[in-house]
């Protein structure tokens, strides 16, 4: 694989993503196999989207318009010690989307001669039908995300955005199935600390992007990464917060102690389940949230509004099947 002229990155930091399974796209972009869609071909299990959300994950595309990010969260699993700069040329939607789905559709074809792969499973695979736009870095730092969304649906496509909130003003224009904002702070102070951002006044930045969730005519999520030692505190802080955006879910989830993080936090920085589960109630009763679901293994737990009922759940699942 050849360096792309166009993007700002060394050679060996360019090394050190093709290492970590990353398949570069185009200038700026890339899509990595999740290791949940080689495990659903075998039957082995899905993520946890699936069971919350109905997603395929043999049929999900795992990537990223943007290898670049402005935080630096201790709990990311991504080399932030290594930042990317942003390139000298956008590449349009329409080449990134081709250039994604022909790379998954390259992972999945590899199953194809495995013994021990459900073979109706693995032709579903070569056709993805989900994009997580949230690989690695910030997705709102591309400029034409919005149309980068657009066209995954014009191809049959549903989108999941995770964003950390910081660009209200990309928040308010751009229209994937979920909206995931991450929130892993209950004030500025800890918020700084946790995610180091490049300017501690991007926490106004989150606080509006809060208020756009509100009113957001896409489905929407806020997601709590807990660490231990650092952010699992405040519940009533995070509740005030949330009551902002009033999401129709929450995800409350733990760090895991994995890639990159590994070098910044100990593996008892890594909450229990337990733990996890009994912070979730608690907010849950802060915000008269229900318990909606929780995935042992993926040390998550969902909350939903009082509102967004079973009927309208299962609804969505079928419709991201």
């Amino acid at each position: 694989m050849n360096l792309p002229d166009a993007m700002n990155i060394p050679p060996d930091q360019f090394d050190r993503f093709k290492k970590q399974g990353y398949h570069i796209v185009g200038a700026h972009s890339a899509v990595k196999p999740c290791l949940w869609s080689g495990r659903a071909v075998k039957k082995e299990g899905n993520c946890y989207k699936s069971r919350f959300y109905g997603i395929d994950s043999h049929r999900c595309i795992q990537m990223t318009p943007s290898l670049g990010c402005n935080q630096a969260c201790l709990y990311c699993w991504r080399p932030i010690e290594h930042p990317v700069e942003a390139p000298r040329h956008w590449d349009a939607p329409e080449e990134i989307v081709e250039g994604c789905i022909n790379a998954q559709r390259r992972f999945m074809s590899g199953y194809g001669g495995l013994e021990n792969i459900d073979t109706l499973l693995w032709q579903q695979s070569l056709e993805p039908r989900h994009a997580a736009i949230s690989l690695a870095g910030e997705p709102t730092l591309y400029p034409h995300l919005d149309g980068l969304i657009d066209e995954f649906h014009n191809r049959g496509l549903t989108t999941f955005v995770v964003t950390n909130g910081t660009r209200p003003e990309v928040i308010e224009i751009i229209r994937p199935t979920q909206l995931y904002m991450s929130l892993d702070a209950p004030d500025k102070d800890t918020y700084v600390d946790i995610c180091s951002p490049c300017n501690p006044a991007m926490w106004e930045q989150i606080l509006r992007s809060l208020a756009i969730l509100h009113d957001h005519p896409s489905r929407t999520a806020i997601r709590i990464t807990l660490v231990k030692e650092l952010n699992i505190k405040d519940i009533k802080g995070y509740a005030r917060l949330i009551e902002i955006a009033a999401p129709d879910v929450i995800e409350v989830k733990a760090y895991m102690h994995l890639g990159y993080s590994r070098r910044r936090l100990e593996r008892d920085a890594m909450p229990r389940h337990e733990e996890i589960s009994r912070f979730a109630a608690l907010l849950a009763g802060e915000l008269d949230y229900e318990l909606t679901d929780e995935v042992e293994l993926s040390r998550v737990v969902l909350l939903s509004d009082p509102s967004f009922h079973t009927i309208l759940l299962n609804n969505s699942r079928q419709s991201l099947s």
